[in-house]
């Protein structure tokens, strides 16, 4: 079982690097490790969380403010949504988010294979300003700690709606998801019951994938990779429905 674990998380860290989408990949392998849906979804997150904090530091220098907010106050607003998403989650019957799980996938796939693959002009539309921004990354915050399926496009819409070039966007968007993942797992790790193996042989695989998907980041077609995590997520989708039909 550690074995396919580590396997699985080594996949999702170079997926993460590459294209994203790596917790498609470990909450499912998680949940059929033997944990409940919830008790899966706080393991990937504590374990994909070294990950995401490598991949902030390295584009640290691009980070930015957006929409007239300085970057300060989106760290805050970020920590703080994160914190109660953190919180929900842990609020919510396991049973009742197991029968959420699929439906939290099928958006998550959606949207990413929405940002993945639908052009949109460079000029979208008019750019928010201050309230809109903080507003749109509160509640991006929430749901990243409660599930954090997609955050990535949910945050470059916002961001670059706000006025960000997309690439200042990208680097901002990844220190803001480590941010809000980082007040989840402070939370998560007070939590009892956490198989702490399983999150050590996940964190692992996932630090040594994240550090082989950016030496393929040059070398890899993204399109192909984007394509393969819109086909498991719908297969994921699908299966999750099925063995909750059950």
């Amino acid at each position: 079982m550690f074995v396919l674990l580590f396997a699985v998380a080594a996949w999702a860290g170079c997926q993460n690097a590459l294209a994203g989408g790596g917790s498609f990949v470990t909450l499912p392998a998680l949940i059929l490790s033997g944990l409940d849906a919830r008790a899966a979804n706080i393991a990937s997150t504590l374990a994909l969380f070294p990950g995401q904090v490598t991949t902030g530091w390295v584009g640290r220098g691009l980070v930015s403010g957006a929409g007239g907010l300085g970057f300060r106050a989106l760290v805050a607003i970020s920590l703080a949504g994160g914190a109660l998403g953190a919180v929900l989650l842990l609020l919510t019957p396991s049973s009742f988010f197991a029968r959420l799980v699929p439906w939290l996938v099928l958006f998550a796939t959606a949207l990413f294979a929405y940002g993945s693959f639908v052009k949109r002009p460079a000029e979208a539309g008019p750019r928010v300003g201050p309230r809109a921004a903080g507003v749109m990354q509160f509640a991006i915050s929430v749901y990243g700690g409660y599930f954090g399926g997609g955050i990535g496009f949910l945050m470059l819409a916002a961001l670059t709606a706000a006025g960000l070039a997309v690439r200042a966007a990208g680097a901002t968007k990844n220190v803001l998801a480590s941010i809000m993942n980082a007040a989840a797992v402070a939370i998560f790790v007070f939590t009892p019951h956490i198989p702490w193996l399983r999150v050590a042989v996940v964190s692992v695989g996932a630090i040594a994938g994240g550090y082989a998907g950016a030496m393929l980041l040059k070398r890899v077609d993204e399109r192909i990779i984007r394509g393969f995590v819109v086909l498991l997520g719908a297969t994921l989708t699908v299966g999750l429905f099925l063995r909750q039909g059950r």
